[in-house]
């Protein structure tokens, strides 16, 4: 099964949480890699207790694949080698307006959300076109 993992930027930090499971998974860190261990860390500690005492762990557990959902902090934490402000020129948003979403402080629409992404997949095909 998938699980589907919400990172968002909080007062202290990050958090990371399944959006799709009954069991909820959780974690958080300074950093979007320290929520992701947490999280992973919790996943263990469940699957340990199912084996350890024999019950049957829930099929949603079992076997789990995790698809991440970045809030745009948490996207340029985990990916701080790209350029938020030449990202934003690229995809035609104000650098200074994609600034305030990288640090969480302007609510960013659905739409505005659609756009960045649109621009990130534009750019993973163009990097897939790479031959050296």
């Amino acid at each position: 099964m998938k699980a589907l993992v919400i990172i968002e930027k909080d007062g202290s930090g990050f958090t990371a949480f399944t959006d799709n499971l009954s069991t909820v998974l959780h974690g958080s860190g300074a950093t979007v890699s320290d929520a992701k261990k947490e999280l992973m860390a919790g996943y263990k500690t469940i699957q340990d207790y199912y084996l350890e005492s024999g019950e049957a762990m829930p099929d949603e557990l079992c076997n789990l694949t995790f698809t991440y959902k970045y809030d745009i902090s948490a996207l340029f934490d985990v990916f701080d080698y790209l350029n938020a402000s030449k990202f934003a020129e690229r995809i035609g948003i104000s650098p200074s307006l994609m600034r305030h979403y990288k640090s969480g402080d302007t609510y960013i629409s659905s739409a505005q959300a659609k756009k960045i992404e649109s621009g990130l997949h534009q750019i993973g095909r163009e990097l897939l076109s790479v031959i050296l």
